[in-house]
């Protein structure tokens, strides 16, 4: 039953690392015949009203963009996730290194997003240079660079595409909860506060969410890499 299993995930994550390029042809196909919709908009902050000469009113929903958070990654460079990221894709999710539970399944997935959208050296034009992923741990007290760089390695992280990143707890904390909305439950990043989340995160570039899919489901991580390419095609807008 084990190897069935094992057989299971090993064909599901050459299929993420190996569809992308027929997706893509199908996925230019599609636009060319405007039969594809892009990945939509999450957390409206308001609506605008316009009243026309003609007194028809327009609504114009305003979305949330994600302000900014200062960590340090797992080779201890401190970073600004909207300045050193700025124009960057992301995919973002929570985990700690000693989680027996979900935290593995996740990092294991968002490994093969890694490998997804790697370079390939045949070919010039590639999707890592435009995709960030990103895993902060809710553990920062014990998650220290150093231990996330021994983490990273043992999951084959690209330092490059992939950081871990640590930091102070209740700004971490406050980030989730009051900017990526990764749960509703209270809590003030003290001591006995503890977020843990299946959630991986997707957000623009102009840093709206764009989605939320369960990282422990294969199709929903299938979900992510598509929303990704289609994201590449997508014209800046303002909202």
């Amino acid at each position: 039953m084990e190897v069935k299993k094992n057989n299971k995930k090993y064909f599901i994550g050459i299929a993420v690392a190996f569809g992308l390029p027929l997706f893509c042809y199908l996925l230019v196909s599609a636009l060319s015949k405007n039969t594809v919709h892009p990945p939509k908009y999450f957390v409206p902050d308001s609506v605008a009203v316009r009243v026309g000469a003609d007194g028809k009113k327009t609504y114009d929903t305003c979305y949330h963009r994600v302000a900014d958070i200062r960590l340090t990654n797992q080779v201890g460079e401190s970073i600004s996730l909207n300045g050193d990221l700025k124009g960057k894709i992301l995919v973002i999710d929570f985990f700690f290194v000693s989680c027996p539970t979900i935290c593995p399944h996740l990092t294991a997935n968002m490994a093969k997003l890694q490998k997804a959208f790697r370079r390939n050296k045949a070919k010039e034009a590639s999707l890592d240079t435009v995709v960030q992923l990103v895993s902060i741990t809710v553990n920062p007290m014990c998650d220290s660079f150093k231990r996330l760089r021994e983490y990273a390695d043992r999951h084959g992280a690209n330092s490059d595409h992939w950081w871990f990143l640590t930091g102070d707890k209740k700004e971490i904390y406050d980030f989730a909860r009051n900017q990526l909305f990764v749960t509703a439950v209270p809590g003030d990043g003290g001591p006995e506060d503890f977020i843990h989340t299946e959630k991986m995160i997707l957000v623009d570039r102009n840093r709206h969410i764009r989605g939320y899919f369960n990282g422990l489901d294969s199709a929903d991580v299938q979900k992510i890499a598509d929303d990704i390419v289609l994201l590449t095609l997508e014209k800046d807008a303002h909202h």
